[in-house]
Parts: structure tokens; sequence; C-alpha cells
């Protein structure tokens, strides 16, 4: 059993992630609101993502809780304590659709989809 000071040191850098994967979004737009949340507190981060007019606040929204609820569960940290320490949107693969236009021909659309990752750390 580790004592108390071992179980400081292995709080102290924990952090807890969660992803997101293909979800139907550009990661443009998805970029804007982790933009909003990066570096604060899971209370403040929670109020911004439920008063924000952007429709990429729901699976952002969805990461962040689940990402805590990861911090709490595995790292056993205090969700009041944590900070979104790291947010980012990396782009996935786009599918690809045709769209009929004048004359017989094609008009391809990319339907862009991005992978959301959240880490959460203890504030210090």
């Amino acid at each position: 059993m580790a004592d108390n000071n071992e179980m400081k040191a292995i709080r102290a850098n924990a952090r807890a992630t969660a992803t997101a994967r293909y979800i139907r979004m550009s990661p443009y737009k998805v970029r804007r609101v982790l933009d909003q949340i990066r570096g604060r507190s899971y209370r403040e981060a929670l109020i911004i993502l439920e008063f924000m007019p952007y429709k990429a606040c729901e699976p952002v929204l969805k990461v962040l809780r689940s990402a805590v609820a990861n911090a709490e569960h595995n790292a056993g940290l205090d969700p009041t304590k944590l900070i979104v320490s790291t947010a980012f949107a990396d782009g996935g693969p786009s599918l690809k659709r045709f769209r009929p236009r004048a004359q017989g021909r094609a008009y391809q659309i990319r339907k862009p989809t991005c992978h959301i990752t959240v880490a959460v750390a203890e504030a210090e």
C-alpha cells in the first residue's frame, strides 16, 4: 500500500483524458468552442458550454464530462479542483458525397469529421 506522500506525488501529475472520434462536424467549428474553455476550471467550462449558442458545444460537453468522470474514477481526483489542461480537435476522414449538377455532371461534396480530445488535471 502506498503511503500518503506517494499518493500526493501520483495525483500531482495525474491527468485524465477523453476522446470522441468521428464527430460529424468540421474541426474548425469545434476549435472555436475549445478555445473558450481551455485553461478554465471544470465549473466555468460547464457554464460556458451550457450557454454558448454553437452546435459544437454538445459533443464538447459530453467529452468534458467523460474526462472528469475518468479523472474521478481512475485517478481519484476531486472534480471541483479540476481544470481543462488541454483541449484540441483533429481532423478525421471526410465523407465524400456527390450532388447532381447541370448537363449530367456530378459535383463532389465533402462532409468533414473530427476527433475531439479533452484532458483535465488538478489545479496547482
